[in-house]
């Protein structure tokens, strides 16, 4: 009698979730478990492009091993019983310090692609950012999402007409920022993409029908899902996607690889809103964009994409704000897997974060509740990391709180 009494005190059963999709996520508890749940869920090509970095993936690496680091300096005994993540981001009210960065061909993780994502940063109250290479419409995206703070993200091609009218149908539909991207003048060797003979949209091909058959949740959702495209520019381009080529083939037609300093004037002409430069990686070049009066500074390396051993983001931070004081925004876009990293930016200068990866598998492992899980995973991070080191509002997070390790 005593033994059954002992075990009805100690015995506690969980309730079968009938929906699968919570029921992964309730067994995830870092981005890495979200990491290897898509991995489970994608075709091995498809993870391998949103996963896979350039050449020999060291500065994909570096990108988050650099936050460690920096360890905290700690402050006990204050009263954080009432936090503040808020923010401005370029006068908009932000609830935490993170911008969703612009991702392509996001469809290829799920069928909802950008419209999921879109949806997810406005419950979060966080800015969202769409791709030139986007497979949802810069229109599509602003009804899923129209209260919420949208950018445009512009690469150049070669067809500037192409290029205005995109901006002006953002400007349009409310988008308030718009991201240049400056890293791109050609493509990063991919190697993984190389390995798969990578193609997007995805060719149905022998060993793409084996893989599907090995992933059937993607496969049904893919097949069901309808064609994947650049959504903005089907119809006005050889390029739109609606054939299956090489990113690199794209990007060597229709990128403008004449790209300078001069554009940044001719983007001036067609777009009155806040600018922002992706793929900042040095302080001579974060110096000369605010001379030209650009209001934010992406420090990036495409996410490890483009250039391998380029400078990892969190390095950049304290160099870039010591040059440039409060004369532009900055953004660190780049290896951000916990909400201590936040955390650890912003004592290095930065005024914001961007993501990209992160929720780009985040889609592929469980769709739209997967991205809502990451942003609650920030959130709670960057809350739990403020209480513990004694910052009740990110005014608090300054300089002394973080030190660079012996």
């Amino acid at each position: 009698m005593k033994m059954w009494e002992t075990f009805r005190s100690v015995a506690e059963f969980d309730s079968f979730e009938l929906d699968g999709t919570k029921r992964r996520l309730k067994k995830v508890a870092s981005i890495d478990d979200l990491r290897r749940l898509a991995k489970r869920r994608l075709p091995a090509g498809v993870f391998d492009y949103i996963d896979g970095g350039a050449e020999d993936e060291r500065t994909l690496g570096t990108n988050s091993s650099d936050f460690a680091k920096l360890e905290f300096n700690p402050r006990i005994l204050r009263d954080v019983s009432d936090l503040d993540t808020s923010t401005e981001i370029f006068g908009v009210p932000a609830s935490m310090p993170i911008v969703l960065s612009p991702t392509g061909f996001t469809r290829i993780a799920h069928s909802e692609g950008e419209l999921a994502v879109t949806r997810s940063a406005g419950r979060a109250g966080i800015p969202w950012s769409l791709s030139t290479m986007g497979t949802r419409s810069i229109e599509e995206c602003a009804a899923a999402n129209p209260n919420g703070e949208k950018w445009f993200q512009i690469y150049t091609w070669k067809d500037r007409g192409l290029v205005q009218e995109l901006v002006a149908r953002a400007k349009d539909a409310g988008y308030g920022a718009v991201w240049l991207t400056v890293d791109t003048a050609v493509l990063g060797r991919r190697e993984r993409d190389v390995r798969r003979g990578m193609t997007l949209p995805p060719k149905l091909g022998p060993q793409t029908l084996i893989d599907g058959a090995l992933h059937p949740a993607w496969t049904w959702d893919f097949l069901n899902g309808g064609p994947i495209t650049f959504a903005n520019i089907v119809g006005r381009h050889a390029e739109d996607g609606s054939t299956a080529i090489t990113l690199a083939d794209h990007v060597a037609k229709q990128f403008d690889q004449a790209l300078s300093w001069d554009d940044i004037e001719w983007l001036r002409s067609i777009w009155d809103g806040p600018i922002v430069l992706k793929g900042i990686q040095t302080v001579a070049d974060a110096k000369q964009a605010v001379a030209m009066g650009v209001e934010g500074l992406g420090l990036s390396n495409h996410g490890g994409r483009q250039l391998d051993d380029a400078p990892t983001p969190v390095s950049l931070i304290e160099p870039v704000r010591n040059e440039i004081g409060d004369q532009a925004t900055i953004i660190c876009d780049g290896g951000i897997r916990r909400g201590s990293d936040i955390v650890k930016a912003i004592a290095l200068g930065a005024d914001a974060v961007s993501l990209g990866r992160p929720y780009f598998l985040a889609l592929g492992a469980a769709g739209e509740a997967g991205v809502d899980w990451l942003l609650d995973f920030y959130r709670t991070g960057l809350e739990r990391t403020m209480a513990l080191t004694g910052c009740r509002s990110l005014a608090e997070i300054d300089r002394d709180l973080v030190a660079w390790k012996r």
